[in-house]
């Protein structure tokens, strides 16, 4: 275990789970994407055994939420043990986009592109798209189109120079 505590920015990408039986302790995988480059992008395994901390991850955290940790990260000494985070602080940076219609989540997915959220429904073939703000980028009419539809965004953002 390296002894300085480090912090790291990143988002959920499935819900948290309980460490044990009685809830006082609780995992997550947090995404960290430190660039728009998909190859810079890692998954690290992040535990708290605070039982307060814990209950507040089990319970109010959701898929989407930005936050930012901080705690010691643990190395695997073998090649059977795993590396993870022990998480000693966590704050929510950005919470995940709310939703109008709960009933819609059945057949919905949410996924992260770098800096971009979009809304995969089962029942349409369009992906709504937004930036990780709220703003709304557009919807691609299918998924293979996503990229088309962000080059675009960009193209115009940069052009309207924001």
């Amino acid at each position: 275990m390296d002894t300085e505590p480090i912090a790291l920015d990143g988002f959920l990408e499935e819900a948290t789970v309980p460490g044990d039986l009685h809830g006082s302790t609780a995992r997550f995988r947090l995404t960290v994407s430190p660039t728009d480059e998909r190859t810079d992008e890692m998954v690290l395994p992040c535990g708290v055994t605070d039982p307060e901390l814990a209950h507040a991850v089990l319970h109010d955290l959701v898929p989407g939420d930005t936050l930012r940790v901080t705690g010691h990260l643990h190395l695997p000494r073998t090649p059977g043990e795993p590396m993870w985070l022990a998480v000693t602080t966590l704050a929510v940076l950005d919470t995940a986009l709310l939703l109008t219609d709960p009933a819609s989540v059945a057949t919905a997915v949410l996924e992260r592109y770098g800096s971009y959220v979009c809304w995969f429904d089962a029942d349409t073939d369009g992906v709504d798209v937004f930036t990780e703000t709220g703003t709304w980028v557009g919807t691609a009419p299918a998924p293979d189109e996503i990229g088309d539809l962000l080059e675009a965004f960009e193209q115009r953002q940069s052009t309207s120079g924001e």
